[in-house]
C-alpha cells in the first residue's frame, strides 16, 4: 500500500519566474547544467545558480535568493489508505490556494514535507545529469584510492566482437555491475577490466560476406587478416558505445582532451586504437543503463592485442613441452560450410533435425572356432546394422558388438513381408534385400527382436542366441567394396535402446568409433574432402556431397547389392555450425590437440575446489569435464592466433620446441600475430636454426577462438597491475561450462596446475514474457535501449533503473523473462520505492545529526523500527554476498510496501505534522526515519545506483562516514555498520509487536464497516473498544493505552482518536458499540474489537477528537497536545523556513 496523498508547501517566494526559467531550461536545446558544484548546490535551500551556454556567446542566468522545496509541488505522495485524517493536508492545500488566514490560521504550526526531489524519476533526463555528477567530480577514482579493504577481481567474459548486442548482454553485464558495486560500498578494492574476443571465423565470415567475388580473388592472407581487425575494432568500437547503455561507459583517460563546443554540446573525443569514436554528451548515446567507472574502460583486453597474443603463445608453448599438445589423425567435427574444425562449445543441436536412418546387412562369411554354430546359417546370414549417417558406410571398417549383450540368429520370415509398403508409405522405404531372398538370417541383439518386428512389419523367428564375445572375430563383406572386416567388442556406447544392437564402425567418422579403432589397429578411413565432398578414395561416389546426394546414392547402392533393409526418416538433435547454422560432420584430419586425459584428473579435483553459483553448476560442468575428448585445437582459417610450428618440407616432421616459441612470442609480442604471415621463415627460426631455413615451412593452421578467451587468466589476469590470479570471480551464461569457463579450467590447470577462478556465477537465458525464445521474425525482441529511452517520441521510457530492477527481480540461475507488462510492473515497484524515499526526505528538511534521540529513549515502537531495519539490512547483506539479488528485490519490496509504507509511515504522519516542529516525539520519529533512510539508499545503491544518487544529492543534511570523511555522493558512504544494539530487541517484544500488527489489521476492518454503515468517516471519528481474553495481552494493552511515550499508545497506532480496554462484555451494549469483530491470536487467544463514534469534539489542528476540546480560552478549537505545541515559541530556523 502506498503512503497517503501529502502536497508538498508551495513556494513563498515568486514562482512563475522560476517556472518559466525552468521551462526555458527544459525546451532549450543548448542547455547544460554544470555540476561541477552539485554537491554544494544540493545543500543550497536559498539559492541555485543555472548556467545557460549559447553558440554565440554565453548567456549566465543567476536566480538568487528563491526559495523552493519541490520542483513538482503539484504532485501529490502516493496512498491508497482511506482511512487516514487528512487534516494538516487539506490545511497545506487551502494554504497553497490562498485561502484567507482567519480560515486555517494553525496551518503555520504544521510541519509538511519539503523536498526537491520529484516523485517522477525523468530518468531519460536526470540519469545522464547523475553520471555526468560522477565523471565531473571523478567519483568512482576517489572511492578506489580512499578503499582500503581487500582486492575484488571480477573477470570479464569477452563478449564476441560480432554484431549487435541484445538483452543476454544487459543481463549479463548488469549482474556485474550490482556485484562490483556492493563489493566497492564494502570497502573492497574493486578492479574490472571489460574484454572482447577479436579472433575466429565469425569475423572473417563477415569480411568475405562484404566483397564480391573478383575481390575475393585477389584477397591474400594478410589483405583479409587486416580486414578482419578493422572490422573487429569498428565493432569493439560500437558494442562499447552500446555497452554504455547496458551498464559500463568507459572511465575516459581522455588522449585528444579538448573539449569542442559544437551548438553547445560537449563532445568527448575517445581514442580506440587508431580510430578515434565521438560521443556527444547530449546523444542518446549517452543515456547509460548504469555507470561502473571502476572499469577500466579506456584499456579493455582485446584477444587481438599483441600483448595479449603472445600470452597465448606462451601458455600453448608450456602445454607443447609438458606433452600436452600432439598432432594427429583422428575425427573431429568438420564445418562443410565453414571448412574448418569446430570444437564442442562451437556447436549447436537446433530442434526438428531429420536424418535418413538405414537399416543395412552385411553378409557373415566366417566365424571363429569358438561359434562354430553360426556356420550353420552361413551363406545366408548377416548382420544387421543401423546408422543415422549412411554416407559413413564407404569408410567401414568394422561392426562392434557389446560383449555383455544377448544376441540372436533369427530367420526372417519371407511369407510376412509387407511389398507393397513403399506404395503405402514413400517415407518409409523396404530394401530389395526382404523382397528378393526366401532364405535370410540375421543377428540382431535379443532384447531388440519385439522392436525390429514391429518397425520392419515382418515376423522374426529366433533360431539360437550367443553372447556378443562369442561374436567377436567374425568376418563380414563390406557391402560397398567386397573387403573383408572383422566383428569387433566395442565399449558401452552399445546398447538396445535403438538400432539392432550392432554399430556400423568407421574409425574416421566418429570418436567412439576412433576410439574402437585404436584397440584392434582398424584403418582411419575418411574419403571426405574440406567441402564435406566425397574424394576419389571413395570411388563411384566420387565428388558427390555426402550431406545431400552422396547420402543417397550410398543408400541406393545398398539397396542394388541388397544390403539395405530399410530407410525412413529419422528426428534427432544433430550438431550444427553454430555460426553457419548448417549441419557439421565427423572427419578424420590432421589436426593439434590437447591431450585433456593428460590432466584430466587434476581439472575434476580443482572442480570441487570452486564456489559453483548455483550448486548444480558444479554438476554440469564435471559432467563435461569427465566425458572430454581430447581438444582439438587447430583451426584451418587465416583471421586467428597462429600455432607457432614449422614442418620439415620433405618429411613434413614438425619443429616446435622451447627455442622456436620464445622466439616467436617475442616477435608477435612487438609486431602481433601478422608478423608470422608477412615474415619470412628465417627471421621467424631462432638464430641456431637458420641456415636450415629452406628445409621448413610454416604452418598455416591457427588456435580455437577457445583457446584465445581461455588464456585470458595469462593475459589479462597475470600481466595487468592490481590484479591477481585466480579471479575472484567469472560470471556469464550457462552454456559456458562447455566453452569459456571449460577451456579457461583446462589451460590454467594444464600448465599451473589450479583453476583460474574462486567462485563461478552462472545465468540462464533471456525469453519473452511467454517464455518464448525471442525472435525478429517472431516480433518479440525486447531491445534494452528501448526499454531506458522509450520508442518514438520516448514513448513508454522506463529508464535504466527499472531495467536494472528487473534484473534484481529475476532468479537468474534459470532462464528469466521480459516484457511490456514485466517492465510496467517494475515501474510501478520503482515509483512506490521513489515514493517511500521522497517521504523521507521531505520529512527531514529540518534534520541534523545533533536532533537525534539517544536510542533508550525512544518510544519503543521507533526500537521495533529500527529492529526491522537492522534485520532488514543484514539479510540484504546475506544475499549480496550469496548472490540472490531476488531475494533482495523481495526484501525491500516487502520492507517498503507493508512494514514501513502501510505501518510505520502511516502511524507517523501524525507525530510529524503536528506533534511539533522540535518535540521529542517528532525527534524521535525523525531519528528513525533518517537511518532508514540512510540505510535504504546505501543497500539499493548497488542495484539502483541512479535512484541512490539522486536521493543523496537531496540529503538535507550532510552525512559523515565511519572513517570522518564528509560523503558527498552515495558511494563515498560504504555500506551501513551493523548496529547490535538495534538487533537485540528482545524476542518477546518481537512478537508483541506482530501480534500488534496483526490487531492493527484486524481493527482496520471492523473500522471499515463502521465506514460503511456511515457511523464514521474518516478514522479519527472513531473510538475503538477491545477486550483480550489472555490475561497477559490484556494486560500490555491496557498500558499500552496509559502509556507515557504518546507514539506508542493504541490510539495512536490505530489511527483513532481514542481506544478504551474493556475488563470484560457483560455490559456491552449494541446502542453504544454499533460495529464489532473477533481475532484469535495465534488461533488460541480470543480478542473481542468494537467501534463507535469518537467522544469529544473535534481538534481544528490535528483532526482529532478529544474531551479537552473547547476547554481552553485562548485556542478554544485546539486539543490538549495541540495547546501546548502552539503555545510554544516558533524556533528561529523554523519561523525562517
Amino acid at each position: 500500500m502506498e503512503m497517503e496523498s501529502t502536497r508538498f508547501a508551495k513556494p513563498s517566494t515568486p514562482t512563475k519566474f522560476y517556472s518559466l526559467t525552468k521551462m526555458a531550461l527544459h525546451n532549450s536545446s543548448y542547455r547544460a547544467l554544470s555540476l561541477r558544484n552539485y554537491s554544494s548546490f544540493r545543500n543550497t535551500t536559498t539559492g541555485s545558480l543555472l548556467h545557460l551556454r549559447r553558440s554565440s556567446s554565453a548567456k549566465v542566468l543567476s536566480l538568487l535568493h528563491v526559495t523552493c522545496y519541490s520542483t513538482c509541488s503539484g504532485i501529490e505522495y502516493c496512498s491508497s489508505s482511506k482511512r487516514r485524517s487528512r487534516g494538516p493536508v487539506m490545511a497545506a492545500k487551502g494554504k497553497s490556494e490562498g485561502e484567507k488566514q482567519e480560515d486555517g490560521k494553525y496551518k503555520h504550526t504544521i510541519d509538511l514535507p519539503r523536498t526537491a526531489f520529484g516523485l517522477r524519476a525523468n530518468s531519460v533526463v536526470r540519469e545522464p545529469e547523475i553520471q555526468r555528477l560522477w565523471d565531473e567530480n571523478q567519483v568512482f577514482k576517489r572511492v578506489a584510492t580512499r578503499n582500503t579493504g581487500a582486492s575484488f577481481v571480477l573477470h570479464d567474459g569477452p563478449p564476441y566482437a560480432n554484431g549487435d548486442l541484445h538483452m543476454g548482454h544487459a543481463l549479463n553485464k548488469i549482474l556485474k555491475d550490482i556485484i562490483n558495486r556492493y563489493k566497492l560500498l564494502q570497502n573492497y578494492q574493486v578492479h574490472y577490466v571489460p574484454g572482447w574476443d577479436c579472433h575466429g571465423l565469425p569475423i572473417e565470415l563477415k569480411v568475405l560476406q562484404s566483397l564480391d567475388q573478383d575481390a575475393r580473388k585477389e584477397l591474400t592472407p594478410l589483405k583479409l587478416r587486416a580486414k578482419a581487425a578493422k572490422f573487429a575494432k569498428s565493432t569493439v568500437k560500437n558494442q562499447m558505445a552500446a555497452f554504455k547503455h547496458f551498464v559500463f561507459p568507459m572511465r575516459l583517460n581522455f588522449i585528444c582532451c579538448s573539449h569542442h563546443l559544437v551548438r553547445d554540446i560537449m563532445i568527448f573525443h575517445v581514442q580506440l586504437g587508431v580510430e578515434l569514436i565521438y560521443f556527444p554528451l547530449e546523444s542518446p548515446l549517452y543515456i547509460l543503463l548504469a555507470i561502473w567507472r571502476m572499469g577500466n574502460w579506456d584499456h579493455p583486453y582485446l584477444t587481438l592485442d599483441p600483448e595479449y597474443e603472445a600470452a597465448q603463445i606462451e601458455v600453448f608453448g608450456q602445454m607443447a613441452l609438458q606433452g600436452y599438445i600432439y598432432r594427429g589423425r583422428k575425427p573431429v567435427h568438420w564445418s562443410p560450410s565453414s571448412r574448418t574444425a569446430l570444437a564442442e562449445a562451437e556447436l549447436e543441436y537446433p530442434e526438428g533435425h531429420v536424418s535418413k536412418s538405414m537399416y543395412a546387412v552385411f553378409r557373415l562369411i566366417s566365424a571363429p572356432t569358438s561359434c562354430k554354430l553360426l556356420n550353420d546359417f552361413i551363406p545366408n546370414l548377416g548382420l544387421a546394422i543401423w546408422t543415422t549417417t549412411p554416407w559413413t558406410i564407404p569408410a567401414n571398417a568394422a561392426v562392434a558388438v557389446n560383449s555383455k549383450l544377448q544376441y540372436a540368429v533369427v530367420e526372417v520370415d519371407s511369407n510376412t513381408i509387407d511389398t507393397t509398403a513403399p506404395s503405402v508409405k514413400k517415407e518409409k522405404r523396404v530394401g530389395n534385400v526382404l523382397k528378393d531372398h526366401n532364405k535370410l538370417y540375421l543377428v540382431v541383439a535379443l532384447d531388440l527382436v519385439p522392436t525390429l518386428e514391429a518397425k520392419w512389419g515382418l515376423k522374426l523367428i529366433v533360431k539360437t542366441t550367443l553372447t556378443g564375445a562369442e561374436l567377436e572375430n567374425c568376418r563380414y563383406v563390406h557391402p560397398v567394396e567386397s573387403r573383408e572386416c572383422p566383428v569387433v567388442v566395442g565399449g558401452d556406447y552399445i546398447t538396445t535402446e535403438s538400432g539392432t544392437g550392432l554399430v556400423h564402425t568407421a574409425p574416421g567418422h566418429g570418436q567412439e568409433d576412433y576410439v574402437t579403432g585404436l584397440k584392434y589397429g582398424l584403418p582411419v578411413l575418411s574419403p571426405v574432402d574440406d567441402e564435406g565432398k566425397f574424394t576419389e578414395e571413395a570411388g563411384q561416389f566420387c565428388g558427390l556431397d555426402v550431406l545431400g546426394d552422396g547420402n543417397v546414392a550410398v543408400i541406393e547402392c545398398l539397396d542394388k547389392n541388397s544390403s539395405m533393409i530399410m530407410v525412413e526418416p529419422y528426428k534427432h538433435k544433430y550438431p550444427y555450425d553454430w555460426r553457419t547454422k548448417k549441419p557439421t560432420i565427423f572427419r578424420a584430419t590432421e589436426q593439434w590437440f590437447a591431450s585433456v586425459e593428460g590432466f584430466r584428473s587434476a581439472a575434476m579435483d580443482s572442480i570441487n575446489q570452486v564456489s559453483w553459483i548455483p550448486p548444480q553448476a558444479e554438476n554440469r560442468i564435471s559432467s563435461m569435464t569427465s566425458s572430454r575428448s581430447d581438444w582439438c585445437i587447430s583451426r584451418q582459417r587465416t583471421w586467428g592466433v597462429p600455432i607457432p610450428v614449422f614442418y620439415h618440407v620433405e618429411s613434413k616432421e614438425p619443429l616446435m620446441n622451447e627455442e622456436t616459441i620464445g622466439h616467436i612470442k617475442s616477435i608477435i609480442s612487438q609486431k602481433g600475430s601478422d608478423a608470422w604471415w608477412y615474415m619470412q621463415v628465417e627471421e621467424l627460426l631462432p638464430e641456431k636454426y637458420r641456415k636450415e631455413a629452406s628445409s621448413y615451412v610454416k604452418g598455416t593452421d591457427t588456435m580455437d577462438v577457445w583457446f584465445d578467451s581461455g588464456s585470458s587468466w595469462a593475459a589479462v589476469l597475470r600481466k595487468r597491475s592490481g590484479l591477481s590470479y585466480p579471479a575472484d570471480l567469472y560470471l556469464e551464461g550457462t552454456d559456458q561450462h562447455r566453452g569459456w569457463f571449460q577451456s579457461s579450467l583446462l589451460t590454467s590447470i594444464a600448465t599451473n596446475g589450479k583453476a583460474p577462478y574462486h567462485g563461478v556465477v552462472t545465468h540462464g537465458f533471456v525469453l519473452d514474457e511467454k517464455g518464448f525464445k525471442m525472435s525478429k521474425s517472431q516480433g518479440n525482441v525486447v531491445d534494452p535501449r528501448t526499454v531506458i529511452e522509450g520508442g518514438k517520441d520516448q514513448k513508454e521510457s522506463f529508464g535504466a533503473d527499472v531495467l536494472r530492477l528487473w534484473v534484481s527481480s529475476v532468479d537468474y540461475t534459470g532462464d528469466v523473462m521480459i516484457g511490456p507488462k514485466v517492465l510496467r510492473q517494475m515501474s510501478d515497484i520503482y515509483r512506490k520505492l521513489r515514493g517511500t524515499l521522497r517521504f523521507l526526505l521531505g520529512n527531514l528538511h529540518d534534520w541534523k545529526a545533533d536532533y537525534a534521540v539517544p536510542y533508550n529513549e525512544l518510544p519503543v515502537i521507533d526500537q521495533y523500527a529500527l529492529f526491522q531495519l537492522e534485520s532488514v539490512v543484514k539479510n540484504i547483506k546475506e544475499s549480496y554476498d550469496n548472490y540472490q539479488f531476488f531475494k533482495i528485490f523481495q526484501i525491500i519490496q516487502r520492507f517498503i510496501v507493508v512494514d514501513l509504507s502501510n505501518f510505520y509511515l502511516d502511524v507517523a504522519k501524525d507525530r510529524l505534522y503536528v506533534g511539533g516542529t522540535t518535540s521529542t516525539t517528532r525527534r524521535s520519529c525523525q531519528t528513525v526515519l533518517a537511518a532508514h533512510l540512510l540505510s535504504i539508499v546505501r543497500v539499493i545503491a548497488p542495484i539502483l545506483p541512479h535512484l541512490a544518487e539522486d536521493v543523496w544529492q537531496n540529503l538535507p543534511f550532510p552525512f559523515i562516514a565511519e572513517d570522518g570523511h564528509k560523503a558527498n555522493f552515495v558511494f563515498e558512504s560504504r555500506w551501513p555498520v551493523l548496529n547490535e544494539k538495534h538487533l537485540s530487541f528482545p524476542e518477546e517484544e518481537v512478537n508483541f509487536w506482530g501480534t500488534i500488527l496483526e490487531l492493527r489489521t484486524e481493527v482496520n476492518k471492523v473500522l471499515e464497516v463502521a465506514r460503511t454503515m456511515k457511523l464514521i468517516g474518516s478514522s479519527l471519528e472513531a473510538k475503538v473498544y477491545l477486550h483480550a481474553s489472555d490475561a497477559g495481552l490484556f494486560s500490555r494493552l491496557v498500558d499500552m493505552c496509559s502509556s507515557d511515550n504518546d507514539a506508542d499508545t493504541l490510539h495512536r497506532i490505530f489511527l483513532t482518536s481514542q481506544v478504551e480496554i474493556l475488563p470484560s462484555l457483560e455490559s456491552v451494549s449494541k446502542d453504544d458499540i454499533p460495529c464489532t469483530g473477533k481475532y484469535l491470536v495465534q488461533h488460541k487467544n480470543k480478542v473481542w474489537i468494537g467501534v463507535s463514534r469518537a467522544s469529544g469534539l473535534k481538534c481544528e489542528r490535528c483532526w482529532n477528537f478529544s474531551l479537552q476540546v473547547g476547554s481552553y480560552d485562548d485556542h478554544p478549537s485546539l486539543c490538549g497536545r495541540c495547546h501546548s505545541v502552539v503555545s510554544q515559541p516558533i524556533p528561529a530556523m523554523a519561523a525562517a523556513s
